[in-house]
């Protein structure tokens, strides 16, 4: 009532947001706090000129929506949500802790479809890009928006291709950036893997991208998730292409093919990652050179062990 009553005094909205936020560390206020999602919007919207005022609101949202994934409980975020956010970023778009927590934001509402699609219409691919571009040093803001990106780029309502191509070369320059950071490589890994299944890369950035994918398993071969998904990204690109093909078994670094079986040294117990080799040694079979150095490194010896322990 009192933030209704005083909608339009930044100083009584900024007020109530810290007072809301004194609740937070309280798991029995959670309801609560979960009835106030439009309010702290509203006054986000209202007084989109206060730095200050989105820094805390977004914070208190950030609290209350990582509850809820916590909890397992889905809050329906409508349109007038995600452009409250967008105009955040629009009107902020140089301040990167603000950034970082709306893209954050961003990243946690994406995983529901319907979210997914309220993002898409209200254009935010290029908000994504450009946040990237200038923030690519910042960690978080990288992991979040590889994340939003893998979610529009997977969605079944896909007509931002176009928007979307222009992704591939931000996603891999984020990829290159934070090669030892696992958790951001991950996301990275996630997102090219769906543009790739999208159609979005172009003839020559296959070849660089499965580099780029090759050193993202070099460096992290003990993370079940980014394995999978290099894995399933390095599949797509060499079902599209012979040079892929050939790059991953003769990479100046070392065979793409050592490391596999590296991989699948360390991570044999997980059905998902195996998957994932299967599909990837699938495609590569349907070039005559690779199918050689297979055959020469004793890949047949590794599939017989796999379909032992999957039958």
């Amino acid at each position: 009532e009192f933030m209704q009553a005083f909608w339009d005094v930044e100083e009584a909205q900024a007020k109530a947001i810290q007072f809301l936020a004194s609740f937070v560390r309280d798991n029995s206020a959670f309801p609560f706090l979960l009835t106030f999602t439009e309010g702290i919007v509203f006054a986000m919207k209202t007084h989109v000129d206060s730095l200050e005022l989105q820094v805390d609101g977004c914070s208190l949202l950030l609290e209350i929506l990582s509850q809820a994934l916590e909890q397992d409980v889905v809050v329906a975020l409508d349109e007038n949500v995600i452009s409250s956010l967008l105009e955040t970023v629009r009107k902020h778009s140089e301040n990167e802790e603000l950034l970082s927590l709306v893209c954050t934001l961003l990243m946690i509402i994406s995983a529901s479809e319907v979210a997914t699609e309220h993002l898409r219409k209200a254009g935010v691919i290029p908000d994504l890009l450009s946040i990237l571009r200038n923030f690519l040093h910042n960690e978080q803001i990288c992991l979040s928006c590889c994340g939003v990106l893998w979610s529009l780029a997977a969605s079944e309502n896909n007509v931002d291709q176009a928007l979307l191509k222009s992704a591939v070369p931000v996603t891999s320059a984020v990829l290159q950036e934070h090669l030892q950071n696992g958790t951001v490589v991950e996301s990275a890994c996630s997102a090219l893997w769906a543009l790739s299944l999208q159609g979005c890369l172009a003839e020559n950035e296959y070849e660089p991208t499965t580099a780029l994918l090759l050193d993202a398993l070099r460096m992290n071969p003990e993370r079940p998730v980014l394995v999978k998904n290099a894995c399933l990204a390095l599949a797509s690109l060499l079902r599209l292409s012979e040079l892929s093909a050939l790059r991953f078994i003769m990479d100046s670094k070392g065979s793409g093919i050592n490391l596999i079986k590296d991989a699948y040294c360390l991570l044999f117990d997980d059905p998902e990652v195996v998957e994932s080799i299967c599909m990837l040694m699938n495609e590569r079979v349907q070039y005559d050179d690779v199918v050689l150095d297979m055959l020469s490194q004793e890949m047949e010896e590794l599939l017989s062990e796999i379909k032992i322990r999957f039958p």
